[in-house]
């Protein structure tokens, strides 16, 4: 019985695994269509050679759209890392400090980005921004990202601080080291793992945001997501298959860097 039990629930557990990647990874091989299709041709079907091209990586590499769009994803997501990265880890160090009911109220108001539709925090930043002068502009775009990536790093760093042994800090302090110096030498090293992984939380959330761009960006500003949403909706250019497929590259990329960070150095294992 405890066999059967264990077969059915990896079945079931396979059919969840399939129904959330297959439709994912459909995309890799239409990406590599020659033809102007978002469907499998016959020759690619036979796997004919011929019927494989990297004609929509050229698109992308040639088209100076393309080159705008990833550009600019890759500037406001420069920019986006360490400030969220920077303002999560110490509001993350503050929260450690306050007592438990302030603690969860806070942490309630922080993670709000996180719990409210994306849809209605791009219009509250729409709506905050705006009279800022802030719309259409690299800056508007940047505070407003940096307040959806901070949460993420808010969380993680959190995570990080729960293996934290305080008594490190007592031990620091008794051999003579002052806060700031106890911070650097003891506290940062291992809660780098957590940051880290924070970090490239916060890229991701940049690098793949598209609701917030679509109310703050101008032309000049458009990101990666953008075009292509203007690929599906004015074109169906199968362009934006081929820059799906890198955007899955570059996440994944992402999440095993996170495992292998988590992995190797433990938040209460110093490195």
């Amino acid at each position: 019985m405890n066999r059967l039990t264990s077969i059915m629930l990896w079945i079931f557990s396979s059919a969840v695994y399939a129904f959330l990647i297959v439709p994912v990874l459909v995309v890799i091989p239409l990406s590599f269509n020659p033809e102007p299709y978002f469907s499998f041709t016959r020759r690619m079907l036979t796997l004919d050679p011929e019927g494989w091209s990297l004609r929509w990586y050229r698109e992308i590499a040639l088209n100076p759209q393309w080159r705008l769009a990833f550009r600019n994803s890759l500037l406001i997501a420069a920019v986006v890392t360490p400030a969220a990265t920077a303002l999560g880890t110490l509001a993350a160090f503050g929260l450690r400090r306050l007592p438990s009911r302030q603690k969860s109220a806070v942490v309630i108001i922080l993670s709000s980005p996180l719990i409210v539709p994306i849809i209605i925090f791009a219009t509250g930043s729409y709506l905050f921004l705006a009279p800022l002068g802030l719309t259409q502009c690299f800056a508007g775009i940047i505070l407003a990202h940096t307040a959806l990536a901070s949460p993420y790093v808010v969380v993680t760093v959190g995570g990080a601080f729960a293996n934290f042994d305080e008594r490190l800090l007592l031990a620091a302090s008794i051999l003579g080291s002052n806060p700031l110096n106890a911070f650097w030498k003891v506290t940062l090293p291992l809660m780098a793992p957590g940051i880290l992984a924070g970090a490239l939380f916060a890229f991701v959330t940049s690098f793949d945001e598209a609701v917030v761009a679509l109310f703050l960006a101008g032309y000049d500003q458009r990101t990666v997501p953008l075009q292509m949403w203007s690929g599906v909706r004015d074109q169906l250019s199968p362009a934006v298959l081929a820059a799906a497929t890198l955007l899955i590259a570059v996440v994944a990329v992402v999440m095993v860097a996170i495992a292998l960070v988590r992995g190797t150095l433990s938040p209460g294992r110093a490195p």
